[in-house]
Formats: structure tokens, C-alpha cells, sequence
């Protein structure tokens, strides 16, 4: 008895249509989507990718027009009003140890807790693209001295990393971005490198380099496209973790200073009310809870969607 072969999968599809007599009206070839619309596609179908990506949306929209939508002033304090529970009348979400009204503070808080997150990852993102991409593609004794001294910073955890360049370097918002961004550098140029190292022998490289084109051309053309990708998706990962990074940064002492509202700092100020209004004393890690959790699902939707195989 003889098997069937598998039915073949049409690459593209022939669309005729034509009247009853058959007088054709429309010829028309439809391709298969392109890899993006397939991305975009997969990603849409994720439900619970979609669901993060609203809840980003709603956090960056929350950044970028909190300071205008505040119901009081997130700086000003009344020590007869400090420590109010959740749900007191003119305080929906309570207030802090200084009496400052917390929806306020969490909601432009927003703002400087997402810059603080994203900043790192972004500069990373270019500065360490940049750095293996030039490794991947170079190799020989360039890929060795480079990747040796990125995996000096690399052989240190992000943690103690992070606080041990912000102790040296001080504290201060702008010393916080530069102790992450350095952080998060050596993780991105290893991905990188890996990449580029792969895309260098593919045989579309080959080709350009026995046409004689430079390497700078190279590069530009055939290398970043199919390497940018992959380097992204795992720049997306690093989010949440930049983002409690910095909180813990600040936490300590070490990140943004007082009194402006970052979640982080609102854990450390108010650690000491946990027992008296325990609620309101979680509010700020709450949020970078939801957040982290968002940008997480949103990282692993996206990978999943621009995987081929999926």
C-alpha cells in the first residue's frame, strides 16, 4: 500500500474572477505575508501579550500626562494628614509619611520610574549592538580583545554591579542610568556577537564579499537587518529588570533623591509605616510589580511571535 505524499503548501495563490459567461474581470496573485505582517499577526493572536501591551500603553500614557492629571500636589505635605488609610475621603489611595497625597505620587511618579527603566536599555540597546556587531563581524584578535573585556563586566551580577558603580559614582538620576547602562551593555553585545557571528557565514555574505563590496556595505545592507531583530527582542527582556534595578538603586540611597516621587524611593520612606498602614506601604512596589510583570509578558509575546518556527 502506498502512502500518500504530504500536500505542498501553496506559496502564493492565483485569484481569477470572472462572469458566468467567463469574461475575466480580475487577475490577481496573492503572496504569502511578509515576515513582519506574520510578526504582527502572531502577535495579535497572543492574547495575553496583547493584554500586557495595553496594560504598557496605559503606563506610558500615565508617564507622559500624570503630571497634568494629579487630583493634588504630589509635593506638598501636611503632617496632620500623614498616614491616612486607602479610601479616606480626598485620598483614595491614602497618604504618606509626610502626609503628601499617594495617588499623586505614584501616578508622576510614573514618569521617572519608566525613564529610569528604559534609559539603560535603550543606550545598551546602541552602545552594545554597535559593540558586538563589530566583534561578530571582525573576529580574529578583535572578537578576542573585545569580548575578554566584555566579559570582565560580565562576570559580575547585575545587582552588586549596579550598586558598586553607583557607590563609587554617587547617587543621582544621571550616575543611576550610566551604573545600568553599563550593567546591561555586556548582556546585549554578547547576544550580538552571537548573532552577527551567525549572519557572517550565511551565503548572501558571502556573495557580497566576492562582489567586492566593503564592509561598512556589508554591514549596512545584509548584516543589520537580520541581526537587529533578535538583539531587540532580548533588549525587551532587560526592561523589567532595569526597572527594579533602578527602584532598588533609589531604595538605597543610591538612585534618585528626595522629594521627588520615584517608586522605589517611596519604598524606602515609607519602610517605617509598614506597620501602621501596611496597604499604603505597598502601593509603590505594587506598581513596579504590575510593571515589570507587563513589560515581561509583553517581551515574551514578542519573542514568541518573531520566532519562524512558531
Amino acid at each position: 500500500m502506498t502512502t500518500r505524499p504530504p500536500p505542498k503548501i501553496p506559496e502564493s495563490v492565483l485569484v481569477v474572477i470572472h462572469t458566468p459567461d467567463l469574461q475575466v474581470l480580475l487577475i490577481e496573485r496573492t503572496d504569502p505575508p511578509g515576515y513582519w505582517q506574520s510578526v504582527g499577526t502572531r502577535l495579535l493572536a497572543d492574547k495575553l501579550a496583547m493584554g500586557a501591551g495595553i496594560v504598557v500603553l496605559l503606563l506610558l500614557a500615565l508617564a507622559l500626562f500624570g503630571p497634568w492629571l494629579v487630583p493634588a500636589d504630589p509635593y506638598q505635605s501636611s503632617m496632620l494628614s500623614r498616614l491616612k488609610p486607602i479610601g479616606t475621603s480626598g485620598y483614595p489611595l491614602g497618604t504618606d509619611e509626610l502626609g503628601r497625597d499617594m495617588l499623586s505620587r505614584l501616578m508622576v511618579g510614573a514618569r521617572l520610574s519608566l525613564f529610569m527603566g528604559l534609559t539603560p536599555v535603550l543606550l545598551a540597546f546602541a552602545i552594545g549592538s554597535a559593540i558586538g556587531i563589530l566583534a561578530g563581524y571582525a573576529g580574529g584578535w578583535v572578537n578576542t580583545a573585545i569580548m575578554r573585556t566584555i566579559d570582565v563586566f560580565y562576570a559580575f551580577p547585575s545587582v552588586l554591579l549596579a550598586i558598586a558603580l553607583s557607590g563609587a559614582l554617587g547617587a543621582g538620576i544621571f550616575n543611576s542610568l550610566l551604573s545600568l547602562t553599563i550593567v546591561f551593555v555586556p548582556q546585549i553585545a554578547r547576544v550580538a556577537e552571537a548573532v552577527t557571528a551567525q549572519a557572517k557565514g550565511r551565503d548572501y555574505v558571502e556573495a557580497a564579499r566576492a562582489s567586492g563590496a566593503s564592509a561598512f556595505t556589508i554591514v549596512r545592507v545584509h548584516v543589520l537587518g537580520n541581526v537587529l531583530g533578535p538583539i531587540f527582542v532580548y533588549a525587551t527582556s532587560l526592561i523589567a529588570v532595569s526597572l527594579i534595578l533602578a527602584s532598588g538603586l533609589s531604595f538605597l540611597g543610591l538612585g534618585v533623591k528626595p522629594p521627588e516621587p520615584e517608586w522605589g524611593l517611596m519604598l524606602n520612606t515609607l519602610r517605617t509605616a509598614i506597620y501602621v498602614q501596611p496597604w499604603v506601604a505597598a502601593l509603590p512596589g505594587a506598581m513596579i510589580f504590575i510593571t515589570s510583570i507587563a513589560f515581561n509578558l509583553l517581551s515574551d509575546g514578542l519573542r514568541s511571535a518573531m520566532d519562524n518556527k512558531a
